[in-house]
């Protein structure tokens, strides 16, 4: 599983990584992280704000941080 946080390392964009890391690691899933902070490869994703979460290519959550639940719905 390919999982980004798109951000330019903001807060929100470190929060989000953080707790998506948590759930990977509760869940014992495989996933390999990148951190997208580029502009211009920010914006080939359909989203208007961030931090962004992208597994596997599909855009989950935008402009948000999803509870851990949440999170875990779409990992697992």
């Amino acid at each position: 599983m390919l999982i980004k946080i798109l951000g330019s390392g903001c807060a929100k964009c470190n929060r989000l990584e953080q707790l998506t890391r948590e759930v990977v690691a509760e869940l014992g899933v495989e996933a390999t992280f990148e951190h997208v902070k580029e502009i211009d490869k920010i914006m080939a994703y359909p989203i208007m704000t961030t931090p962004a979460l992208v597994v596997d290519e599909e855009v989950k959550v935008s402009g948000r941080i999803p509870g851990k639940d949440e999170l875990r719905g779409w990992l697992s």
